[in-house]
């Protein structure tokens, strides 16, 4: 099975956790940020995204920062090469008795079929790929 690639290169694919650091004005995720030339976002992301918008006690304001955020993304979709790669992933993640949660799956799935480091707080995806 493919793996994830380490953070390296001029480009990234986000995960949730990272967007949430950058909207908090974490300075040193967004300095991190800017040093990409591209930067990748996934569909499932932006549908975690917008879930936390309308479910905030703010929508109309989160719902902007999260279109203004992704005017500086492109956008990463899903098709049969990204279900297959799901499907091994969690097949060897149940193998191995690591369950993960499902959208963790997916968004490592992109990573892996656009050749993309994943960019994310916490580093349990690559643990668990290892």
């Amino acid at each position: 099975m493919n793996k994830l690639i380490p953070m390296t290169g001029n480009n990234c694919l986000l995960d949730t956790s990272i967007v949430l650091h950058v909207f908090k004005q974490n300075k040193q995720i967004a300095a991190r940020l800017n040093t990409f030339t591209e930067v990748f976002i996934p569909l499932i992301v932006i549908g975690e995204l917008y879930y936390g918008a309308y479910a905030s006690a703010d929508p109309e304001r989160h719902i902007q920062q999260t279109n203004e955020f992704l005017l500086n993304c492109k956008i990463t979709h899903f098709d049969t090469v990204t279900s297959t790669t799901y499907g091994k992933i969690k097949a060897e993640l149940k193998r191995k008795g690591r369950p993960i949660p499902e959208n963790d799956i997916w968004i490592a799935a992109s990573a892996i079929q656009y050749d993309l480091p994943l960019f994310q707080q916490m580093h349990t995806l690559q643990r668990l790929m290892a």
